[in-house]
């Protein structure tokens, strides 16, 4: 009697442990509202969303992103203000967007005409230090960034044949203002900005006659092709990297485990991007050339000379804070290391 009333005892204790230890996982779970800079129903949404399954999985619910298009809870430029005040709890957006606030921002979302490939740029960031500097110019916004998430290289569809540097002399050039704006102006194009929602309609009309703006998938899925058949493909001008940015205070507060996880997420988070719009990126150059298009890609003479005009500029840009310095110098430096600049 007294065995089998001390082994009652033992299972009960032991189930009643299991439901504590129960309860306790589920009160310890996390649920984080991140807003992404994507419209819903885009490939760019859809690998955004699978990012966030991946992670409960991973953590096997103890971390629950909730991933929200842009404009969910705030504007596409008010997220990191959002984040570090614990509205948002992470973002997935581009530092470009805060450059105002922090000039090296910027940087941590690319810098102009340096990397030909997503490829390159990632060897920056994971081997040349890239990671960590962004890490230290985020942190004075009381957000922690994960790592970065290219979402493409950017193809420029235009209504003529450019093939040089000298062919973009008095062309009219959308570009978003920045840095971006500047390497055009001092290679000799004159620089139109607009709102995307406008490019468009200031292609169809000859307002502009070429423009920086998305992926060549992108591009072939708004009609583009058809009013500007030369698109620049493979793009080398502009290959952005979003982020993953999350609250300081929520970041410290997770265990090692699961911070090891969402860096590792986050890594395959970029890896899937990337390789979503290139494979949308080649079935479009498909479709392009069969409506007629005409894809020009730039010898890599001509891509060395936009490279050593664009220096110019992200000498003048690094000049704008302290950060944005350490940004570009460490960035020019692993430039150097992969023979792409003297």
């Amino acid at each position: 009697m007294i065995k089998r009333g001390l082994k009652t005892g033992l299972m009960a204790a032991t189930a009643a442990a299991m439901t504590i230890t129960a309860w306790t996982t589920v009160e310890a779970a996390e649920t984080w509202k991140i807003q992404s800079l994507w419209q819903p129903g885009t490939v760019n949404q859809k690998v955004f969303v699978r990012f966030a399954e991946n992670v409960k999985a991973m953590t096997k619910g103890r971390l629950v992103i909730t991933p929200m298009p842009v404009k969910s809870v705030v504007g596409h430029t008010e997220t990191l203000e959002a984040v570090g005040a614990d509205i948002l709890q992470g973002q997935h957006s581009g530092g470009a967007y805060f450059a105002g606030k922090e000039p090296g921002l910027q940087i941590c979302t690319e810098l102009n005409g340096a990397f030909e490939t997503t490829y390159q740029s990632q060897l920056w960031f994971e081997y040349g230090g890239g990671t960590e500097l962004c890490r230290e110019a985020y942190a004075k916004f009381n957000v922690f960034y994960v790592g970065p998430v290219w979402f493409g290289q950017e193809s420029m569809p235009a209504k003529n044949r450019l093939e040089t540097v000298a062919s973009f002399k008095g062309v009219k050039m959308r570009a978003p203002e920045g840095m971006g704006a500047a390497i055009w102006r001092r290679i000799g194009a004159g620089v139109v900005t607009l709102p995307g929602s406008e490019v468009f309609t200031a292609l169809e009309r000859g307002v502009i006659d070429a423009t920086d703006w998305g992926t060549l998938g992108m591009n072939q899925d708004l009609g583009y092709h058809k009013i500007a058949p030369f698109p620049l493909y493979p793009g080398f001008h502009s290959a952005p990297a979003a982020d993953v940015a999350i609250n300081m205070k929520r970041w410290n507060g997770l265990s090692a485990d699961v911070k090891a996880i969402m860096v590792t997420a986050t890594k395959e988070f970029a890896r899937d991007m990337v390789q979503s719009i290139i494979m949308v990126d080649i079935q479009a150059a498909e479709d392009a050339v069969k409506q007629g298009a005409t894809l020009v890609n730039w010898s890599a003479e001509e891509r060395t000379k936009f490279r050593k005009i664009a220096m110019i500029e992200w000498d003048v840009f690094a000049n704008k804070s302290p950060m944005a310095r350490k940004l570009v110098d460490s960035q020019v430096a692993f430039l150097r290391k992969l023979k792409l600049v003297d």
